[in-house]
């Protein structure tokens, strides 16, 4: 990945992908706001606030911090897995059909070459999906004319593309290309594509309690308001950094968390699916350039008095 071809202060002074553009306007107004108190404070105006007054407050915000951050992860993971599982079986379907599909006829090679593209459409089926876009051109060199306008009508494109590849290997076993066996395997393959888009639209239909979202929110308010108190009768002018920083840090804890609950979007933390179907499609033109032994069905059919394998 790029980000580690960077050194260690390219990359603690980069924006892009940090969480920096998104908490900045609200530690400046906490740091405005201690500025205020400050000069308040040097006119006259006592404030003291025991920092041991916050003890329990500083506890309950740093264990929902942690929950927040490890739920957000826990999701961005999962993602990750499921992707990593959607490609791996991606590429086990793409070899069963390829080597074990018999080829009967000249066009029988077309119409693998074309399954091993449903393979593809899938995935990006299911990425348009998640990211809640329609059905786009990408899918256009993946499907013939007529599935494509077929998929804009429907509301689950990938499920449908499921089915095709289902539909293809049983007229597959019904020409007798393929043996029930192999059949109840590429068929095992299709399911688990389909629970790994079932898995991915759990994490996306499923969101964070909007209760907890706002409970976490309003502590957050309520500790950076009360913070400058506890420092600016000792501190005097050093209040303002001191809750600049700890506002910085704890509305960056909460605002990573946001940025990876969703994985599945176009923002710089979120997943690469683009990449993954990139990885799919090369992984089958390259299998495509294979010669398969099934491809020699024709030969096998020969009179065996040619074959030297006869003898």
């Amino acid at each position: 990945m790029l980000w580690k071809q960077r050194t260690w202060f390219q990359l603690a002074l980069q924006l892009r992908g940090s969480v920096v553009p998104a908490v900045l306007p609200r530690t400046l107004l906490y740091g405005l706001f201690a500025t205020l108190l400050v000069l308040l404070n040097q006119n006259g105006r006592s404030f003291n606030l025991s920092s041991s007054a916050s003890i329990l407050l500083n506890l309950v915000l740093g264990l929902l911090l942690v929950f927040r951050t490890n739920t957000a992860y826990e999701r961005f993971w999962e993602g990750r897995r499921l992707w990593g599982m959607m490609i791996n079986t991606s590429r086990n379907l793409a070899r069963h059909i390829w080597v074990n599909v018999l080829e009967k006829d000249p066009q029988d090679r077309m119409e693998k070459k074309s399954a091993l593209d449903l393979i593809v459409a899938f995935a990006v089926a299911t990425k348009n999906q998640l990211r809640q876009e329609p059905v786009n051109e990408e899918l256009l060199p993946l499907l013939s004319s007529s599935r494509y306008q077929s998929l804009k009508l429907m509301n689950n494109p990938a499920l449908e593309i499921a089915l095709w590849l289902q539909d293809y290997l049983q007229q597959q076993y019904h020409q007798q290309c393929l043996d029930s066996y192999q059949l109840a395997s590429m068929n095992k393959l299709i399911n688990d594509l389909v629970d790994c888009l079932g898995g991915c639209e759990r994490i996306l239909k499923t969101p964070i309690p909007m209760a907890y979202a706002i409970h976490l929110k309003q502590l957050l308010l309520v500790y950076c308001l009360i913070l400058p108190f506890q420092f600016v009768q000792d501190v005097g002018w050093l209040t303002v950094p001191i809750v600049v920083i700890i506002s910085f840090t704890l509305f960056g804890i909460e605002e990573i968390g946001i940025e990876i609950e969703n994985p599945f979007g176009k923002d710089p933390n979120d997943l690469q699916l683009d990449a993954f179907c990139e990885t799919m499609k090369r992984n089958t033109d390259d299998l495509a350039t294979l010669e398969p032994v099934s491809a020699r069905k024709a030969i096998w059919n020969a009179p065996s008095t040619n074959l030297p394998w006869d003898h």
